[in-house]
């Protein structure tokens, strides 16, 4: 119910649908709905008080409080006048502004409990200039306009305050409802004079630059008008002259290619429409050059051009193994694909995306499956691709449209089932602005490409046939949709024996042709090979090592050239040494010595595995620990737990629990420059930091990988193959691994296993017993090996455990 209360007032309420009236100001408006006439007649009846609100939607017809603003006006009607058509006009006079407490709009009666809303004073130099600052722009854009203002109401505005100046001056201008309204529902006056200030300054922008295109198309409408008519007399001239029109020639010629293209129905249909346009169109006029292309790029594509598949597994299966060597699972992967294609008859299935470090021959392997399929193949590169436009192409209506990267293959294809590789996948750009791998979803999901639409063509084009492959370097940067929507077959590193083999079979003979060396010029020893790889080269893939091969060819053609020497060359490893200069690798990356304070860590990286130092050391300090060598937050929370772990433990290690509190431990990573991250480093930091504070040396021989948790467990981690590839390269004896990785032992080859001891750990006790050169001396009669789930009633604790019990 309403009920009057200290300045509160209840008045009839009159709803307005697009009007927004103001104080001081006195407005004319119509009047239909029955509910608003009753409410203006009892105004009437009354002292002519009346409350006039705005309605937020000006379509609805009986408005409830909800759909009413908040701010209205309390004023009073001053006249009425019934038309003819049964609608009332008033006229009305705002007197102040006013807030809705409460409203009654139910059985056809409008009435509202509202509240005045008093105005400060407004004081200030700064008010007054920004009060005459709005006279002068409101003078600017009344002429702008081209309005007629009443002398009176120029006056007034002249004249008044700066409290009344808003009121006066807003419902002359030609802004919308919600912008009247804010200013109306700024109870400020200063407030009220800079929001007016800032829109008169935005509609004066407007109008300029209204004015500036209009003067600009009526040039434009001259000018086209002129080619036309010079267009139509030389028309005139050739018609009289006998001469041919190109441009009707090559009009036949674009429709006869169009019968010819054998496309879809709809897409036809698409195609004869924009035929139609072209033949009314002047040949010389821009927009008959932008459907020219257009009909281009429609007629090129190939709509039911295809290669037939070849679907022979042991044709396949050489072709892998003539162009490579290894990748025994990842060929096994390939052929499988394969023989579901040949039974399925079609190639729909997953996507495959081959990851691994650079040069490992990710594209190249894309290359033999197009070979073996006998498939036209096709690249595109993702990297550094920033726009979503690129993979779906521009819009018509910007200048130089083109189709995005996708069309453009299988058009450069000529068939419409190719093997379409996507370079670098991992390396798209997102931004807030826009995100290109949302756009490849459609692209590489088999259900939808059927009907893909590039935004250029703008018709529907069956992606479905297309053989998709996508190249990675590591799946940490696709976003999950993208992945899920992929198969990653993983393609770790070679081994040396490997690229030995590689360097024989394919390196070294395409490096000696391109330099032009036949077999009876040049030789290489095996030895000097395996020289270059390992003194030269540190790398997961082959690249490095053909540039060392193609530098060697280079310096024998110089040579041969200059005619110093034989006529032919045997390039052994003393001639690598003299061509090559000093080894820039050496292969002592592990300690010479076992050292105190000292681990070696493995770690993968987008090149491959690799050997991670630690150092640790300690000084006079408070108990601090300071991080060192560029970590990421998940190595520091590592290097932190390993550290909780050894303080936790310092009982059972020996150490004496006051060292804590008087000395600061500096962790340190060397290689600063490059970053560093994972959590498979957190064994190896506690190796080194338990070593620094028991003074107990590390075995220089042995690395270890694993990620810990604060009980001292050694837990799974991945990448075992690269690591292990590591550690052979960096000639280590002992790997320590996680008790879960032994699953993985059976896919790592054995030539990388071969002269490596690789031992399974479950807990830290079982690291110390095996990387410390001497047990910490409370630990010598601890348990050292965990018992198996199985057998967990029997569980033997670790220090953390027994740390926890006491």
């Amino acid at each position: 119910m309403l009920s009057p209360a200290d300045s509160f007032v209840i008045t009839p309420l009159l709803p307005m649908r697009e009007e927004v009236v103001f104080p001081r100001s006195t407005s004319p408006f119509f009047i239909g709905r029955k509910a608003s006439m009753d409410a203006l007649e009892k105004a009437l009846a009354g002292e002519r008080t009346i409350f006039v609100v705005t309605q937020r939607d000006a379509g609805v017809e009986e408005p409830q409080e909800g759909d009413l603003y908040e701010v209205g006006v309390l004023g009073r009607v001053l006249q009425v006048m019934r038309l003819p058509n049964g609608t009332v006009k008033a006229l009305f006079e705002g007197h102040q502004r006013a807030r809705i407490i409460e409203t009654k709009l139910a059985s056809g009666e409008y009435l509202a409990c509202v509240q005045p809303l008093p105005e400060p004073e407004p004081s200030g130099e700064a008010t007054e200039a920004t009060a005459e600052k709005i006279k002068e722009r409101f003078q600017g854009y009344i002429k702008q306009q081209n309005k007629k203002i009443r002398e009176e109401s120029v006056r007034k505005i002249e004249q008044a305050d700066p409290r009344s100046l808003t009121d006066l001056i807003t419902p002359l201008l030609g802004i919308d409802r919600e912008q009247k309204q804010k200013l109306l529902a700024t109870i400020d006056p200063a407030q009220r004079l800079k929001l007016l200030l800032q829109v008169l300054e935005e509609e004066l922008k407007i109008r300029q630059l209204e004015g500036r295109l209009k003067k600009q198309a009526q040039r434009q409408i001259s000018s086209t008008q002129k080619d036309d008519y010079l267009q139509d007399q030389l028309r005139s001239i050739q018609k009289e002259l006998g001469q041919m029109d190109d441009s009707r020639t090559e009009l036949e010629i674009l429709t006869q290619r169009v019968k010819d293209a054998k496309m879809p129905e709809s897409v036809e249909e698409e195609t004869q429409k924009e035929l139609k346009k072209l033949r009314l169109m002047s040949p010389l006029s821009s927009e008959a050059n932008v459907v020219r292309n257009y009909l281009e790029w429609l007629v090129s594509m190939p709509w039911q051009e295809k290669t037939e598949d070849n679907f022979d597994l042991d044709r396949a299966q050489n072709v892998l193994d003539e162009d490579h060597y290894g990748m025994e699972k990842v060929k096994e992967r390939i052929i499988e694909y394969l023989a579901v294609a040949r039974l399925k008859d079609s190639l729909k299935g997953p996507i495959l995306c081959l990851v691994g470090p650079p040069g490992v021959g990710k594209t190249s392997l894309a290359k033999s499956v197009a070979r073996a399929l006998e498939r036209n193949f096709v690249r595109i590169s993702l990297g550094g691709v920033r726009d979503d436009a690129e993979i779906r192409g521009h819009r018509r209506t910007y200048i130089g449209a083109m189709p995005g990267k996708i069309i453009q293959s299988v058009r450069k294809a000529k068939s419409n089932n190719p093997v379409l590789l996507i370079d670098e996948i991992d390396k798209l750009y997102q931004s807030a602005f826009s995100d290109p791998s949302a756009a490849m979803l459609e692209v590489l999901d088999p259900e939808q490409n059927n009907t893909f639409m590039d935004h250029y063509l703008e018709v529907e084009y069956n992606l479905s046939n297309v053989l998709f492959l996508c190249t990675a370097n590591t799946t940490q940067h696709i976003p999950a949709p993208l992945l899920d929507r992929m198969e990653v077959i993983q393609l770790a590193g070679y081994t040396e024996l490997e690229k030995q083999h590689i360097a024989e079979r394919f390196l070294v003979p395409r490096q000696c042709k391109s330099h032009g060396l036949t077999a009876k010029r040049i030789r290489f020893r095996k030895l000097a090979i395996g020289d270059v790889i390992r003194n030269y080269t540190r790398e997961a893939g082959v690249r490095s090592l053909e540039r060392e091969v193609g530098k060697i060819c280079r310096k024998v053609v110089t040579r041969l050239v200059r005619g110093k020497g034989k006529k032919s060359v045997t390039v052994t490893p003393k001639l690598v040494n003299e061509l090559l200069g000093v080894p820039p690798f050496s292969r002592d990356v592990k300690e010479d010595a076992n050292a105190v304070g000292f681990a070696m860590g493995l770690g993968v990286t987008s090149m491959g595995g690799e050997l991670m130092l630690i150092e640790a050391g300690l000084m006079v300090g408070a108990g601090k620990i300071q991080l060192t060598g560029k970590l990421g937050d998940v190595m520091q929370e590592s290097a932190r737990a390993a550290y909780s772990y050894v303080r936790s433990n310092a009982e059972f290690l020996g150490i004496d629990p006051e060292v804590f509190g008087k000395s600061d431990l500096h962790v340190h990573l060397p290689e600063g420059a490059t970053p560093k991250d994972g959590p498979s480093a957190g064994l190896p930091l506690i190796l080194a930091i338990a070593s620094t504070f028991t003074k107990i040396p590390v075995r220089h021989e042995v690395a270890m990988t694993g990620e810990i948790t604060l009980r001292g467990h050694v837990t799974e981690i991945g990448g075992l193959k690269a690591k292990l590839l590591a550690a052979k390269r960096g000639e280590l004896k002992t790997v320590l691994i996680p008790m879960e990785n032994e699953k993985d032992l059976p896919e790592v080859p054995d030539e990388i296993k071969e002269g490596l001891n690789v031992v399974a750990v479950r807990n830290v006790n079982e690291a110390f017993e095996l990387a410390l050169e001497t047990h910490p001396t409370l630990l010598r009669n601890q348990p050292l090996v965990t018992p198996s789930p199985e057998s967990a009633a029997e569980e033997i604790p670790t220090p953390m455990d027994a740390a926890a019990q006491t």
